[in-house]
């Protein structure tokens, strides 16, 4: 996976041994701080719901930096879809040099056509979020398509800045 926002860039590699967690590595260039640092994660499925019509799933995640435990973050994110209608949220606390931080965001979308397995998937989306080390909530359009293994979201506004999220699974 890879991320871009306007506080930082990364990149994260992880490995599910169940459906259940995952374990992985995540690469950070940090804009606020303007420094590179790196987190040794884990995430583990809280709670997932399947229906006929219907998908939920809320994710615990966290993560600590090698620097020691004074630089690590958790959180909480989940999401519910059917194939027309999307939402999703997350809420991150971070303990960083030199400031704590926490992170939050509601996304809500809707597809504009009904693809078949295997179809490039469209979903045309809004997004709220708030980066305490940046201010004030932030809305914007965000743009999520996927086929098979491949994801990218691409969001952008005045404010907010740029909110890319790319995905590839093996």
């Amino acid at each position: 996976m890879a991320f871009s926002d306007s506080a930082k860039q990364s990149v994260y590699f992880h490995y599910s041994p169940t459906y259940k967690y995952s374990l992985g590595v995540e690469a950070v260039r940090g804009v606020h701080p303007d420094r590179d640092y790196s987190y040794l994660r884990f995430t583990y499925l809280l709670n997932r719901k399947n229906t006929q019509h219907s998908q939920r799933n809320i994710y615990f995640q966290s993560g600590v930096s090698p620097e020691g435990t004074g630089h690590h973050f958790y959180g909480l994110h989940g999401d519910w879809e059917t194939r027309r209608w999307f939402a999703g949220f997350g809420h991150k606390e971070v303990a960083a040099e030199p400031r704590d931080y926490s992170e939050q965001y509601v996304q809500l979308g809707v597809a504009p056509y009904l693809g078949e397995y295997g179809d490039l998937h469209t979903w045309l989306m809004v997004k709220t979020r708030r980066n305490t080390l940046l201010g004030g909530w932030s809305t914007y359009p965000v743009l999520k398509f996927f086929k098979g293994n491949f994801l990218i979201e691409l969001g952008y506004s005045d404010a907010a800045g740029e909110d890319v999220h790319i995905m590839y699974r093996f």
